[in-house]
């Protein structure tokens, strides 16, 4: 195999990779009825001025499984976290003790569920679709390459099929990835 083809599918493969890595992330800010830490990534305070992530800025622990325990490392900001918290829109009202802020995550209703179960499906097949354009690039590339190079027919074919290969292998990937998550959300 010529070198430009091993970067055409390393370059297609590392873009397949990041495009789970990045589907994996945002199936870590959905709620799941258990507290989570990554909820908070979405969270950005106001720290004299900067916007600063919250978890660069407060230790954050689990607390039995269903609460959040956010100590911040300057008590100062207590009230911006606090308002932070709610202008993310994450669904929870923070109780602050003067202290530390507790994040109480209540039991999921069955609706709610079934409709974090929607997004998680959505989510999914938006990260298909990410796949099947990486898919379109790498057989657009190698066309280019065969014109540029006088590939011979059958190594495009060749080529063409370890392209679909590599497209129904991270396809799967996203499969099991969505139905993962689906249960642990409707997991009670």
């Amino acid at each position: 195999m010529s070198e430009a083809l091993e970067e055409l599918f390393m370059f297609g493969e590392e873009k397949m990779e990041k495009a789970i890595l990045q589907l994996k992330k945002e199936f870590g800010s959905i709620r799941s009825g258990r507290a989570n830490p990554l909820i908070l990534d979405k969270v950005v305070v106001d720290y004299y001025g900067a916007p600063t992530p919250l978890r660069q800025m407060s230790q954050v622990s689990v607390q039995d499984g269903t609460t959040l325990v956010i100590t911040p490392y300057d008590k100062s900001i207590l009230k911006e976290i606090e308002k932070a918290i709610i202008k993310a829109e994450i669904g929870i009202t923070p109780n602050s003790d003067g202290i530390c802020i507790r994040l109480a995550f209540p039991p999921l209703t069955e609706e709610r569920r079934k409709e974090i179960c929607k997004d998680v499906k959505k989510l999914g097949e938006d990260s298909k679709v990410a796949i099947r354009n990486i898919r379109r690039d790498m057989t657009d590339d190698l066309k280019k390459l065969e014109k540029s190079e006088n590939l011979p027919e059958d190594m495009v074919k060749d080529n063409q099929d370890k392209i679909q290969k590599l497209t129904d292998k991270y396809t799967g990937i996203i499969d099991t990835t969505v139905s993962e998550k689906e249960k642990e959300v409707l997991t009670v």
